[in-house]
């Protein structure tokens, strides 16, 4: 598998909004997003699942303020993060999940790990 890239991150003040991008994805058909706080595991942010039947996936913690999507003639995934809090604070990666069956959270079926780009969001 590729290595995939992460860019877009930044450091914004609370409530701001950034918007990460991930690519080449081409030949994928489940990306995920995942960050990393310092002290903290790795924990899922949101996954997108493009087979026969697509959709997507998101951390309790980020509904109704972090977007998933997929642009395929930009070969780029997409994390549109709006509302930003504190706890946001990591690095964030994405990768390639399994071709076949669940897009969930499962580090170990994903592969192709980008080396994060950072997010701070500051009070």
């Amino acid at each position: 598998v590729v290595q995939l890239a992460e860019s877009g991150g930044g450091s914004v003040h609370v409530g701001g909004s950034l918007k990460l991008s991930c690519t080449p994805v081409t030949g994928t058909t489940c990306v995920g997003w995942f960050r990393q706080g310092p002290g903290y595991e790795r924990e899922g942010v949101a996954t997108i699942y493009s087979g026969p039947t697509s959709g997507t996936y998101y951390a309790d913690s980020v509904k109704g303020r972090f977007t998933i999507s997929r642009d395929d003639t930009e070969n780029t995934v997409y994390l549109q993060m709006n509302n930003l809090k504190p706890e946001d604070t990591a690095m964030y990666y994405c990768a390639a999940g399994p071709l076949y069956g669940t897009c969930l959270f499962n580090l170990p079926r994903y592969n192709g790990w980008g080396q994060g780009t950072q997010v701070t969001v500051s009070s």
